[in-house]
């Protein structure tokens, strides 16, 4: 049997690069804490937003924080309100001088971890899991897109066995390692 492996963990370094880019040799524990955290309370907090992907930089004392967006209006709020009150609950969260970067996704519906949000966001109100893959697929399809592979398991539909399914459209090379192949869940 094939074995799984994440499709960016895999291809970091040959074509794609690191989220969090920073080296500390005695304080690499409490960093790689400190990113999780970071990234899951701009996740919870940016969740309206559709928040791609958080990037993190650190220098001696400062962290710098780049946020990918489809909606940056929502991350930054009025006259940089929002994106200030973010700042302050980072600095309370970390003790650290925060910078935050807003970054726009250009073509949300062909970002992986975005199609995947919206899939997910469809299925909690109650849409036919077909229907939500199909459309999410033939949207990012329209974009110049080459492929594009959605799965959706557990009890669908409410059936009383839980099953997967794969809908693939286009091409999916994924043992090449120098396609660029996004991963979203």
């Amino acid at each position: 049997m094939g074995q799984k492996v994440n499709p960016h963990g895999l291809r970091v370094g040959v074509i794609s690069d690191w989220d969090s880019r920073w080296y500390a040799e005695g304080d690499f524990a409490d960093n790689l804490v400190e990113d999780y955290n970071i990234r899951k309370f701009l996740k919870k907090k940016l969740y309206s937003a559709g928040v791609s992907k958080i990037d993190i930089e650190r220098a001696s004392d400062r962290v710098k924080v780049i946020v990918y967006t489809a909606k940056p209006g929502v991350v930054i709020g009025k006259g940089g309100a929002e994106i200030e009150n973010t700042k302050k609950q980072l600095t309370k969260l970390t003790g650290k001088k925060m910078m935050i970067d807003i970054k726009e996704v250009k073509k949300p519906d062909k970002d992986a971890q975005l199609v995947a949000e919206n899939i997910a966001g469809q299925l909690e109100n109650r849409v036919s899991f077909r229907r939500a893959m199909k459309s999410c697929m033939s949207r990012t399809m329209k974009t110049d897109a080459l492929g594009i592979k959605a799965s959706c398991g557990g009890r669908l539909g409410g059936a009383d066995i839980a099953r997967t399914e794969f809908y693939s459209e286009g091409t999916i090379p994924l043992q090449t390692l120098r396609a660029d192949i996004d991963y979203g869940f």
